[in-house]
């Protein structure tokens, strides 16, 4: 089988015209061009079936294109799956009508504003946008915001949690919505708690609607802000999260924890805690029970010369500095013992997870303390 002597004209001469990136609609046989000043339709004319067709399209592409009629070969796949494709050959794989080609720009470590424009006009998937907008020049640049703006209109449509969060959380980075778009995004997770996981990722000292700052802040300000000044971390994190800011984020965690859909949403709600109390705990995720998270705070409390100072300074806090310590080491290692073995989802995995989730919201109510009474007064 050859391709029609027509199609083999007119996509000759769509060649010859340099064209940016190519696209093909399998299910109506249409093969487009985008060219600098607009785009060009090819209807192709089968001589057979249309699998066997289409391949001898993408050879005749991948010739041009690459030099060589084989397409995209499999170890290219991983290569650039992984993000090594050479810089100067992700313009080409553009030309060659395969949605994988365009899933391999979009991974690569060179992608540029251009190419993400070009790799969207070829391919508008969802996880393209996600993967694009991990790329900072994409996200400062004209692309970035259409990228977000598709997320946001899509998310209704996402099934998984996992991928909900990951939309989220890539669309609220800085410049690509305003500040309406972000608000009503907000609003959604009253009824998706998956969307405030990627809310607490992406800006968890920017949440929407911060409450008022915990009752004790301007009681122990002045002792706290002498000591973050000196390079205490523990004072610092003290502060921070005795704002208005800091209490949202714990508030959100707690809603979060009270009714995850799925163990993601859990898992991303720990990693959130853990990351936004790491500089008590520069060694990362111990990968302790909760048990045995309790008990380690206990200790570090009464070893730790710094946190020791900070008691001593205000004794009043040991509540306070055990519970960070504790959030600082949530991990997978909490839930392990409770799901082992488990893929329960919904209401049965929350039974489960009571041992889990009871003491680490009882740890965010500590440190919101009065807050934890007036936290249900604004959505979500």
């Amino acid at each position: 089988m050859e391709l029609s002597p027509e199609d083999a004209l007119r996509l000759n001469v769509l060649l010859a015209n340099d064209p940016l990136a190519i696209r093909i609609n399998e299910s109506t046989m249409t093969l487009y061009g985008l060219l600098p000043d607009g785009e060009v339709r090819v209807q192709l004319n089968p001589s057979g079936p249309d699998e066997k067709y289409l391949k001898l399209v993408r050879a005749m592409l991948s010739e041009k294109a690459l030099g060589s009629p084989g397409g995209y070969p499999l170890y290219l796949q991983r290569w650039t799956r992984m993000g090594q494709m050479r810089e100067e050959s992700l313009e080409q794989l553009l030309m060659l009508g395969d949605p994988t080609a365009v899933f391999a720009v979009v991974c690569a470590q060179g992608l540029t504003d251009e190419l993400a424009r070009r790799a969207w006009w070829a391919s508008e998937e969802a996880e393209n946008a996600r993967r694009m907008l991990q790329t900072e020049e994409v996200v400062q640049g004209a692309t970035g915001r259409v990228l977000a703006r598709y997320l946001v209109d899509y998310l209704p449509f996402e099934t998984e949690t996992e991928t909900m969060i990951e939309s989220v959380r890539a669309v609220l980075q800085p410049g690509l919505l305003d500040e309406e778009e972000r608000l009503g995004l907000w609003k959604k997770a009253v009824r998706k708690t998956p969307y405030l996981v990627g809310f607490v990722a992406a800006c968890p000292d920017d949440l929407p609607e911060p409450l008022p700052p915990h009752g004790e802040l301007a009681v122990v300000a002045p002792v706290l802000e002498g000591r973050a000044a000196a390079g205490d971390g523990a004072a610092r994190l003290l502060l921070r999260t005795f704002s208005g800011p800091g209490q949202r984020f714990l508030d959100t965690c707690r809603r979060i924890l009270a009714r995850p859909p799925t163990l993601d949403v859990v898992t991303g709600a720990l990693d959130a805690m853990r990351g936004y109390f790491a500089a008590l705990r520069p060694e990362g995720d111990p990968d302790l029970t909760i048990a045995e998270l309790i008990g380690e705070a206990e200790q570090w409390l009464d070893h730790d010369p710094v946190a020791g100072g900070l008691l001593q300074a205000l004794p009043g806090l040991r509540r306070e500095l055990e519970a960070m310590r504790v959030l600082s080491g949530a991990g997978y290692g909490v839930v392990r013992p409770a799901m082992k073995g488990s893929n329960a989802i919904g209401s049965l995995m929350r039974r489960k997870l009571e041992p889990v989730t009871g003491p680490l919201t009882d740890r965010i109510e500590i440190l919101m303390g009065a807050a934890s009474d007036r936290s249900s007064q604004s959505p979500p």
